[in-house]
């Protein structure tokens, strides 16, 4: 029995003004889907559903048992799909592994299995000074601007030099990365120009010590993903705004645990807060780090599919981002999760001008297929 999982909730659009076309209108540019969702997991969730479906057209059954377990709120944290999956207790859930296709191939060509995410803290910050915006000149100099405060805390929480985030306590259980993982990520094929380029910044940056895959894959992170308050229209308006905020997130590796980064985040930006305004700071949602066993049966025949139809063994790498319910599934349901990504890590997902290569797709619906079968031809009825 093969449990089949996927999000049909999606990212915010914005900025909508940079999408070459409506958002939620599909359109085809070539080889590519573009649409908030084409690969982030719409795309590669209905592969999954393809898949199953041209088995049936085929013969009018399965080789194997199958399940769906498709929802709304992954990239809202998923606390109620993590609910439910705890309290079924493997019950309704019951099976011999979970696919997962939220992810993408190492390259063009080059399939990955995925054996790690990384967890995540999601923190809000919101700074308050004056009961109400002032004028910058008559009140200017008399009180603290509460979007100066905050530059100052964002500042703080990370050094400028080396790259080490500076939170008190952030790194004490951070598992090292494994020497073999170290080595076989060191003979990946990756250029780090072409990577920069493709990004059009002037320089790469990380935390001291470690290469660019070892930074997104295998080390904790803390970033700011948005900074809002005070005047932000066109032209000019002299403003002490009365409050600014931030959204902050965190993500974990292995044996970090999301409560305890959000507490330490919390206690230290209360103590760096400069005086002069009110500072709260709200947890709004965590997921767990987890990292995956890659070896049995199962696993074996979704490397030699994913060989056959995408042309290259795959290789066994980590993942920057966070699927939340991956590490509910490996603890409740007691069973391989499979990480079979089918996107591209120029997809843009999270990005204007989301796309997913159809192309990719119908190999998506062949490896759902061949894996189906070939399954079914290990445990025949």
């Amino acid at each position: 029995t093969i449990l089949f999982y996927g999000h049909y909730d999606v990212q915010p659009v914005d900025p909508v003004d940079l999408w070459r076309s409506p958002p939620f209108e599909p359109v085809v540019e070539g080889d590519k889907l573009v649409a908030r969702g084409a690969t982030d997991d719409k795309g590669q969730s209905y592969a999954h559903l393809k898949g199953v479906e041209a088995l049936l057209a085929e013969r009018g059954k399965l080789p194997v048992n199958v399940k769906f377990l498709v929802e709304g709120e992954e990239e809202a944290g998923g606390q109620a799909i993590d609910r439910y999956v705890r309290e079924d207790g493997g019950n309704r859930l019951a099976c011999d592994a979970v696919v997962i296709s939220d992810s993408s191939l190492y390259g063009p060509g080059q399939p990955a299995l995925i054996y790690g995410l990384k967890g995540l803290a999601y923190m809000e910050l919101k700074v308050t000074g004056p009961n109400r915006d002032l004028h910058s000149g008559t009140y200017g100099g008399s009180v603290a601007n509460p979007l100066n405060s905050l530059c100052q805390i964002v500042s703080r929480l990370q050094d400028p030099e080396n790259g080490k985030i500076l939170i008190p306590g952030f790194y004490d259980d951070v598992r090292p990365l494994a020497a073999w993982e170290r080595e076989e990520w060191a003979k990946l094929p990756f250029d780090k120009e072409v990577y920069r380029g493709d990004l059009g910044v002037p320089t790469l940056f990380g935390e001291e010590g470690y290469s660019t895959r070892e930074r997104t894959w295998g080390r904790p992170t803390c970033d700011v993903n948005g900074i809002f308050g005070g005047y932000q229209a066109k032209g000019a308006k002299t403003v002490l705004p009365s409050w600014g905020g931030a959204k902050v997130s965190m993500r974990l590796v292995p044996d970090q645990e999301p409560a305890k980064i959000a507490r330490l985040f919390t206690e230290y930006v209360q103590k760096i807060a400069p005086k002069g305004v009110t500072v709260e700071v709200s947890y709004v949602h965590g997921a767990d780090p987890v990292v995956l066993e890659t070896q049995g049966p199962i696993v074996d025949a979704a490397m030699e599919v994913m060989e056959e139809v995408w042309g290259g063994r795959p290789v066994r790498i980590r993942e920057g981002g966070s699927i939340p319910i991956v590490s509910t599934f490996a603890r409740v349901l007691r069973c391989p999760v499979l990480l079979l990504g089918f996107g591209l890590n120029d997809d843009g997902l999270h990005s204007p001008n989301e796309k997913f290569n159809i192309s990719h797709f119908y190999n998506g619906i062949r490896s759902v297929a061949r894996l189906l079968d070939r399954l079914g031809e290990a445990h025949p009825s």
